[in-house]
């Protein structure tokens, strides 16, 4: 059997979004349940013959970026799940600010690479939370690192130079962000100059110069605070003409670590617990899973408290009846919240399955 999540981390590796269709059967007077996945690109669906009402389900999904649940006519279930690239921290200069960047950038969880073209700044032991450190000129970097539109760019090289060496190449890219260092009037001749040699004036705009939010920062750790602080919120915020912001919805909130422990090839028995939808005020969203042992241990979270905990019991409850799955309301609102001392008020619909990696690809209880 194939284990599912394993072909999924490998594919995002070359794939910004896929869609894993999980299939929830209930089978015969038996109730004999089966888990079926299955793993969608967009490529995928070009030319197959898919059904057209599941082919625009698995459109809408890709487009509005978070899962969707739906029961079937036979009393069945399936769930689609948007997935994401973990998208990449790059960082463009191994100084004195890319140090605690590379740091802060992979407590929050991105794969962090380094750049710099100085073997004494480009190695392993100046950055051991990078996920990979390229001792290359900036001038061909860019050809290794493959940049996409989910990587976040930061560019902190040494001189002026190098910085108007990066951001051309990087402004043909287009990625989720793009900050680069240097002062208002420095910022402002290298934007003259990109004029000039044809670049727009909108994608000149994309570009976070100066960078960071304007938090008075002074230390290295300081304005890396303020640039991963401006990372996070353009990864969260949807900022308008405006001026006006919003929380953005249009992405799964699924966590990158629940997703690697799944994707081990081990025998052990687990239980997945995902949140597929949500009404009112929660604290997660539709995507957010995490992962239960029968021994207690857990990974991940659906928001804590005394609902996460009748998740649960409820969950180690089925992995004593040795399978199946089960779909369980967390409610938050109104007496029940007020008894619990909860600050949320809404409703999760949770799916807790029963997982194995050595038979992930079509459980049976």
């Amino acid at each position: 059997m194939i284990n599912q999540y394993a072909a999924l981390m490998a594919d995002l590796d070359q794939k910004n979004q896929l869609v894993m269709v999980t299939k929830y059967k209930n089978e015969g007077e038996a109730g004999e349940k089966i888990i079926e996945k299955s793993i969608w690109s967009e490529a995928d669906l070009d030319g197959n013959m898919l059904d057209e009402k599941t082919g625009k389900i698995l459109d809408a999904v890709i487009s509005k970026g978070i899962p969707e649940f739906l029961n079937t006519e036979a009393g069945d279930g399936i769930l689609y799940e948007p997935f994401y690239s973990a998208g990449r921290l790059i960082i463009l200069g191994g100084g004195h600010i890319a140090k605690p960047l590379a740091r802060y950038g992979a407590d929050i969880g991105f794969k962090v690479t380094v750049v710099d073209d100085r073997p004494s700044f480009a190695n392993a032991v100046r950055f051991p939370e990078a996920s990979k450190v390229l001792c290359e000129s900036f001038d061909t970097c860019f050809e290794n690192l493959k940049v996409m539109e989910s990587d976040f760019v930061v560019i902190v090289t040494r001189g002026h130079r190098h910085d108007a060496v990066c951001l051309r190449q990087a402004l043909v890219v287009n990625p989720e962000y793009l900050g680069m260092i240097g002062s208002q009037r420095r910022v402002k001749g290298l934007m003259e100059q990109f004029m000039e040699e044809g670049f727009s004036q909108e994608q000149l705009n994309q570009v976070h110069s100066p960078i960071g939010l304007r938090i008075g920062a002074v230390t290295p750790e300081e304005i890396a605070i303020s640039i991963i602080a401006e990372i996070i919120s353009v990864k969260r915020i949807v900022h308008s003409s405006e001026k006006k912001v919003k929380k953005k919805t249009n992405h799964s909130d699924f966590d990158i670590e629940v997703l690697k422990s799944l994707a081990e090839n081990n025998s052990e028995k687990r239980a997945i617990v995902t949140v597929v939808s949500k009404k009112g005020s929660v604290p997660r969203g539709p995507g957010a899973k995490m992962i239960i042992w029968g021994d207690g241990r857990s990974l991940g979270s659906i928001g804590g408290g005394c609902s996460e905990g009748e998740v649960i019991i409820a969950a180690r409850d089925l992995l004593r009846e040795n399978g199946g799955f089960l779909m369980m309301a967390v409610d938050m609102t109104g007496a029940v919240a007020e008894e619990e001392g909860m600050v949320c008020g809404g409703i999760m619909d949770v799916m807790i399955e029963v997982f194995s990696a050595k038979n992930a690809d079509n459980k049976r209880s």
